[in-house]
């Protein structure tokens, strides 16, 4: 991979079923070939990979690089910690950070994805306007009861100051589509993102 102002050339792709958000906390069983030598070279390298959301296609690999169709729009993910489970199979915790726009996509021999890859600027750190405060408590309600149960699905410092921020792990765990989510991420607007959470959570009665 090549760096060239704010392009990456030859970005390793990760298609999942799935949406990373920046600052957000992702985990991988990795065990095919492709993304087991993926791995290695960037932990060699310390260099990122791309996630990106598959809008049609398995995450296995097939032999038809045609029925596989990824969002254009990404997200970085650095190697926090990797675990050797057994012979051939990696436990892999990653941290999301920038968006990124997909570019001449092309899939190699071995079935890894490479693309160009135009990184976008991060979010604007603004706080909650007020009347966003009843979302922004809700989430560290959530947090304080997870952390109760033992289960800590945010990476920390914890930023309830931080509008993105707080949109951001909401829509990880909120119960909507893929494409939803897709939508989400992809808006540049922090506050317009923590609104349309909002909106949600109160259409739901989680919130008033």
């Amino acid at each position: 991979m090549s760096v060239q102002g704010d392009t990456l050339h030859g970005l390793p792709l990760f298609p999942l079923q799935a949406v990373l958000f920046p600052g957000g906390l992702l985990r991988l069983k990795v065990f095919e070939a492709r993304y087991l030598d993926l791995v290695s070279r960037c932990l060699r390298d310390n260099s990122p990979f791309g996630v990106v959301c598959m809008r049609q296609g398995a995450e296995v690999r097939r032999t038809d690089a045609d029925s596989v169709k990824l969002e254009t729009i990404g997200v970085l993910a650095r190697l926090d910690t990797v675990d050797a489970e057994q012979q051939g199979i990696l436990q892999v915790s990653c941290q999301g950070g920038q968006r990124f726009e997909v570019d001449a996509p092309r899939q190699l021999a071995d079935g890894l994805w490479l693309a160009d890859a135009l990184c976008h600027p991060d979010d604007e750190v603004v706080p909650p306007p007020a009347e966003l405060m009843p979302t922004v408590n809700a989430l560290g309600k959530a947090i304080a009861s997870l952390d109760e149960q033992g289960q800590h699905p945010f990476i920390r410092p914890h930023r309830l100051d931080d509008a993105g921020w707080v949109a951001n792990r909401w829509c990880e765990i909120l119960p909507i589509s893929l494409a939803a989510k897709q939508k989400l991420m992809e808006l540049d607007e922090p506050v317009l993102r923590l609104k349309l959470v909002d909106d949600f959570l109160r259409g739901k009665g989680v919130v008033t």
